[in-house]
């Protein structure tokens, strides 16, 4: 954990850390592979969809060319929007942006795509972030650490003056790829610099 230099960012991953997107990312996917044919959506399946953007996803569940094809046509008649809804917010997930900033620039590093301005317009997030960075925003999705340079960039900061909050191994290695303090949320499966089970706990550590 970053012992000397105070933080200056905060990124976070916005699947699995400001949401739970356990349902709505699976009755989407479910609703996709129905519609070709195919089961629902396993846990191992499921495993990587959360972590993936989704032309990865797509790819992964559907393997054929036909059915990959038809999977993204079927993406943009079943609007993400539908199911926005059961997106559960982090229960003190503004409460710590309200109260980081703004000595603090927040921004979310997400392998979310299209539908990432939707979610923040629809839970009201917008005005709480300066910066989001998406799977469209860069040439290479997480575990690349490319999302996590651009908003070093975009600050002007270095690696020892953020800190980067994610739930996955893709997380754990953007992180680690871009040298920059990674804090594991519910999942002590990861190497990290710390292991956190609610956001606020990082508030004393953030307002230094």
């Amino acid at each position: 954990m970053n012992q000397i230099t105070p933080f200056k960012l905060l990124i976070l991953d916005c699947d699995g850390v400001m949401f739970d997107t356990t349902e709505a990312n699976r009755t989407y996917y479910n609703r996709l592979l129905r519609a070709v044919g195919l089961p629902d959506i396993t846990d191992e399946q499921f495993t990587y969809a959360h972590m993936h953007t989704v032309f990865e996803s797509v790819d992964y569940l559907f393997k054929t060319p036909k059915r990959i094809e038809r999977a993204h046509q079927l993406r943009q008649q079943m609007s993400y929007a539908t199911v926005i809804k059961e997106m559960r917010i982090e229960p003190t997930l503004r409460v710590v942006l309200e109260s980081v900033r703004p000595a603090l620039k927040t921004a979310v590093a997400t392998n979310r795509t299209d539908t990432m301005n939707r979610v923040m317009t629809e839970h009201g997030l917008t005005d709480l972030f300066d910066l989001v960075v998406t799977a469209l925003d860069v040439k290479q999705a997480k575990p690349h650490p490319e999302m996590l340079e651009k908003a070093l960039s975009h600050f002007g900061l270095n690696p020892d003056q953020a800190l980067f909050v994610g739930d996955s191994v893709v997380d754990q290695r953007a992180a680690q790829a871009a040298g920059v303090t990674f804090a594991a949320f519910r999942n002590r499966s990861l190497t990290a610099d710390l292991h956190v089970d609610q956001l606020d706990v990082l508030l004393p550590r953030l307002l230094l």
